[in-house]
């Protein structure tokens, strides 16, 4: 099974990562999701060339700042109710692809209070960005 990850595209790349960021959103379809907020948990992993976050002066401008990837979910949170974890992450994906850094990304969501009986139920989306 070839694994996305093994793309030669992604050869020679730095990893940045969030993980478990907890949100509260409102998101879901049903009647009852639609009344509030509920618990949310974004992860997610930017793919960068190493030529282009490897810090020769070890300054912040020089890599992809963190921040980055929390201001593009918060900035998405802030549009308001979303009833598919798909379009989220869809949404997510594109926003952080929009870098002209970001060479490839993974976004997962996962509701975990949605069944006692299961961590959780989610969406993962990975997409490499088109070479053009």
């Amino acid at each position: 099974m070839f694994s996305a990850l093994s793309h030669p595209s992604l050869r020679h790349c730095r990893r940045l990562f969030l993980r478990n960021y907890e949100v509260m959103i409102n998101i879901g379809v049903h009647d009852f999701e639609k009344l509030g907020e509920q618990r949310l948990l974004i992860n997610v992993d930017l793919y960068i060339p190493l030529a282009e976050s490897t810090p020769r002066m070890d300054q912040l401008d020089e890599v992809v700042d963190y921040d980055f990837i929390r201001t593009t979910v918060a900035s998405r949170m802030a549009r308001g109710h979303v009833q598919l974890q798909e379009t989220l992450c869809d949404d997510l994906v594109a926003a952080m692809l929009a870098h002209p850094r970001v060479r490839a990304v993974r976004v997962s969501t996962m509701k975990p209070d949605v069944y006692p009986d299961c961590e959780g139920v989610g969406v993962e989306v990975f997409q490499i960005k088109d070479e053009a």
